[in-house]
């Protein structure tokens, strides 16, 4: 699958590490991508509510389906996340810029997830529009 098949087919993203700092990349990523009709759920323990969304703790709290998990943590948290979208039956893992994990993404790839790693989902969607 491409990534324009991806942004055109999955409209449901749980965003790992979004902060609630308008000046964090998080943020504003998901800002752009909730305005373009994604919906955003957040994830992160220490948030209560981001972009008028109820947070979650953890990708194993939300309690709807997940399409796409996008990755705003550091490199050695993808290896939990990975196993926990694996568990939501997430479709695709995306990680952000700077953010690489080839094992835990071939986990991902193994259990049938699609895997874009190391770019950004605002840039992508951007370029495709």
């Amino acid at each position: 699958m491409t990534i324009r098949e991806m942004l055109d087919r999955y409209r449901t993203i749980a965003v790992v590490g979004i902060s609630n700092s308008p000046w964090r990349a998080s943020f504003g990523v998901s800002k752009y991508m909730q305005s373009q009709g994604y919906r955003i759920i957040p994830v992160n323990p220490n948030e209560t509510e981001v972009l008028g969304e109820k947070a979650y703790p953890s990708l194993d709290d939300v309690p709807e389906p997940i399409e796409i998990v996008d990755i705003f943590r550091r490199s050695e948290y993808v290896p939990d996340i990975v196993e926990a979208a694996i568990r939501k039956n997430a479709r695709a893992i995306w990680m952000q810029e700077t953010v690489i994990h080839e094992p835990a993404a071939a986990r991902a790839r193994a259990a049938g997830l699609e895997v874009v790693m190391d770019r950004c989902i605002l840039k992508e969607h951007m370029q495709r529009r």
